[in-house]
C-alpha cells in the first residue's frame, strides 16, 4: 500500500442511493421497503403510541386521581431542622431556607411543624404554624410571625387563566 492509496474509495460526498432502478442496483422492485405491510405503503407514518395493533399501554393501565391546577404548594419544615440550620437570633424565611438548600423548588407557602427540639431564639416568618411548633418557638424565646398568603385562590385562578 502506498500513501496515495490511503484515500482511494473514500469520497467526501457519498452518492445518493438510487432506489427502484432494477434488480442489479440492489434496491430494485420493493426499493428497500420489504414485502407488503403498512410500512411498505406510501404515506406511512407510525403513531408514537402504536403498539402493533395490541391494546396500547395507556389504555390498559387504570387511571386514578387528577392534578389540581389550583392547589397550593406548601413547604413543610420541622423546628428541629431549623434548630440545626440557623444560628441564634436569625430570621427564618422561605428565601433563607432556599439559600441554605433546605427548600428546593418553587413553593407558595411555608408551614412550620413541631417535630424535634428548638433551643435557639429564632424569628420565624411563615404562612402556617402547627400548635406544637408555635409552643416550641415561644418556649425557646423566639417569635412566630404569621405571613399573609401570597395569593388568594381567586388570584391563582386568574393567573392560570392569563397564562393561556
Amino acid at each position: 500500500m502506498q500513501l496515495n492509496d490511503v484515500h482511494r474509495g473514500i469520497t467526501k460526498h457519498r452518492p445518493r442511493k438510487r432506489i427502484g432502478r432494477g434488480p442489479g442496483s440492489g434496491t430494485g422492485k420493493t426499493s428497500g421497503r420489504g414485502h407488503k405491510g403498512h410500512k411498505s405503503r406510501s404515506g406511512y407514518s407510525r403513531k408514537p403510541n402504536f403498539q402493533g395493533g395490541a391494546m396500547p399501554m395507556f389504555r390498559r393501565v387504570p387511571k386514578r386521581g387528577f392534578n389540581n391546577r389550583w392547589a397550593l404548594t406548601i413547604f413543610a419544615v420541622n423546628v428541629g431542622k431549623l434548630n440545626d440550620a440557623f444560628n441564634e437570633g436569625e430570621t427564618v424565611t422561605l428565601e433563607a431556607l432556599a439559600a441554605k438548600n433546605l427548600a428546593k423548588g418553587n413553593f407558595d407557602e411555608l408551614k412550620v411543624l413541631g417535630d424535634g427540639e428548638l433551643t435557639k431564639k429564632l424569628t420565624i416568618q411563615a404562612h402556617r404554624f402547627s400548635k406544637s411548633a408555635e409552643e416550641k418557638i415561644s418556649a425557646a424565646g423566639g417569635t412566630a410571625e404569621k405571613l399573609a398568603p401570597k395569593r388568594t385562590p381567586d388570584e391563582r385562578v386568574e393567573a392560570l387563566k392569563s397564562e393561556k
